[in-house]
């Protein structure tokens, strides 16, 4: 079985989505980029919230959303399992990494920018980990708890991270990041003027 296949999905993980614990490169990533993303600067470069390096999942659970109030009711999204600290690495964002367009996928984040205007993705809409149930804050809460942040692993990998805010987080609570204007724009969200960032 490929080292990036885990045997054992998290409760509630739906079928149609492959669950992977490490990053997959689609063939679009050409190999200077690939190289630079797999080892293209210090480990400790873009870690700046925390000095711990090791993403902890046995924080979070993927919990069906049952709130009627909840833009996401019926859905599902991904909550703390016990008390998470301020800035501290949640897991990463793990999906295909690409650089390709998808704007159907609204699992896609942004991964790196390459000087020459190359953007690099990561998408978890087939295929990821428990980090693409983070719903955006807007109609749940009045800001989010949580912030993507890159950062190298200790083999030196870029990845997108979840990490805390500067608030504590409480066992139970939903974990709640911005996905910015820009993703609702895309998606010609209804109140798109009246959304903060």
């Amino acid at each position: 079985m490929p080292r990036n296949v885990s045997t054992r999905l998290p409760a509630h993980w739906p079928n149609n989505v492959r669950y992977i614990s490490e990053l997959v490169y689609h063939s679009s990533v050409p190999k200077h980029i690939r190289d630079f993303l797999l080892s293209g600067g210090s480990p400790q470069a873009s870690q700046s919230m925390s000095s711990s390096s090791h993403p902890q999942k046995s924080m979070v659970l993927i919990q069906r959303i049952s709130g009627a109030s909840h833009p996401a009711n019926g859905q599902h999204g991904l909550f703390a399992t016990k008390k998470i600290p301020p800035r501290t690495l949640i897991l990463d964002y793990i999906g295909e990494v690409h650089c390709d367009e998808r704007p159907e996928s609204d699992y896609d984040l942004s991964l790196h920018r390459t000087p020459d205007h190359i953007s690099v993705g990561v998408d978890a809409h087939s295929a990821g980990n428990e980090a693409r149930f983070v719903n955006d804050y807007r109609g749940v809460k009045s800001r989010p708890n949580v912030i993507f942040q890159e950062r190298r692993t200790d083999r030196g990998e870029l990845r997108m991270s979840v990490w805390s805010g500067s608030e504590p987080i409480k066992k139970g609570d939903e974990l709640l990041v911005s996905y910015g204007k820009s993703w609702w724009r895309a998606r010609q969200h209804p109140d798109v003027c009246d959304l903060q960032d």
